[in-house]
């Protein structure tokens, strides 16, 4: 089995952690990931990481007519559960350092 988000880059797991908040399209991901780091991923950089993600069976499009948006399967929820305790193992105890 794959694991999630061996953290060689953090993007899929910042989709994932962004996703889990509540379903979102490609574009609302660049927006929140605009906001969090000062620039906007291209879509280039975006989709690949989103279709790597469904393809890992860790995210599911709803569409609704033109509108596309992605949503965590329950794969999904427990990958995001298990990077984000991975992560907080990794890097809490960076934030005394700032």
């Amino acid at each position: 089995m794959k694991k999630c988000c061996d953290m060689k880059g953090m993007l899929s797991f910042l989709c994932l952690r962004l996703i889990s908040k509540q379903a979102m399209s490609g574009e609302d991901i660049r927006k929140a990931l605009e906001q969090r780091k000062g620039s906007r991923p291209s879509p280039g950089t975006i989709y690949p990481v989103l279709k790597s993600l469904q393809n890992s069976g860790w995210i599911i499009i709803i569409s609704k007519g033109k509108e596309k948006k992605y949503e965590l399967t329950t794969k999904g929820k427990l990958a995001t559960k298990e990077a984000t305790r991975k992560f907080v193992r990794m890097f809490c105890d960076m934030k005394s350092e700032f």
